[in-house]
């Protein structure tokens, strides 16, 4: 019988689990993102190539070379937080300027859809996620702290500005999932039914803390329960 074995996990500084670190305000690695529970319980292998600053186009490049190397059974994608981003320094100089984010949403979108047809090409099971949400005052307060903020604010309209155009992205996925008939793992809302989204994430109000980590395992614990063994019983 061929079971799934394999499962490789592609994404940004989210599923790496990099997190503020309160006394030294220094990004770290402190992953509590359980993925080996979930591995243990299924008998399956999870090797996380997830890479703090990733955006899309990088990912897409890391994850053809790996796909060079070595066979996966599934692939799980979770990108959007570093390609909504913007050149916060840039802005805080030209606040009058046209600014375009990391990655602009149509090109994020068909570049998505492509690593999701490379996949299929290969017979390869993919699973996308949505993007936990921000919160918008700390986002500011962290990224724009020596920095202009005042010709930020003129450029943003207002600090939620942040919160939206990045809700706009986490959407994008959700409409990907539906284009492709793709499996998503919803961060999103599960990070939104604790309402009390600051005590999730870091002082950044981008990067989850350990109590977001556990969000984020109950999720794949609570996705993996049905659709995992669905895909195993599938390759039997």
């Amino acid at each position: 019988m061929d079971t799934i074995r394999k499962v490789g996990v592609f994404g940004d500084s989210i599923l790496k689990g990099i997190q503020l670190d309160s006394k030294t305000k220094k990004y770290c690695v402190k992953n509590c993102i359980d993925l080996e529970k979930i591995g243990e319980k299924h008998s399956v292998s999870i090797d996380n190539f997830s890479m703090f600053g990733c955006t899309i186009h990088k990912g897409s490049i890391m994850l053809q070379r790996r796909l060079e190397k070595r066979a996966f059974d599934i692939v799980v994608l979770e990108y959007g937080g570093n390609d909504c981003d913007f050149n916060w320094k840039e802005i805080s100089e030209r606040p009058y300027d046209k600014h375009i984010p990391n990655t602009p949403l149509m090109v994020f979108i068909e570049t998505y859809k492509n690593m999701i047809n490379i996949l299929r090409g290969k017979c390869i099971e993919t699973i996308i996620t949505t993007l936990p949400p921000l919160e918008p005052q700390r986002f500011f307060d962290w990224f724009c702290r020596d920095l202009n903020k005042d010709n930020i604010l003129k450029w943003l309209g207002g600090v939620n500005t942040i919160y939206r155009f990045q809700e706009q992205y986490s959407h994008a996925i959700e409409y990907i999932a539906y284009e492709t008939n793709t499996l998503l793992v919803d961060i999103r809302s599960a990070f939104l039914r604790n309402f009390r989204i600051d005590e999730l994430l870091c002082e950044d109000g981008a990067h989850p803390n350990s109590y977001g980590h556990q969000v984020i395992t109950d999720v794949f614990l609570n996705f993996s329960k049905t659709n995992l063994n669905k895909m195993i019983w599938s390759k039997i």
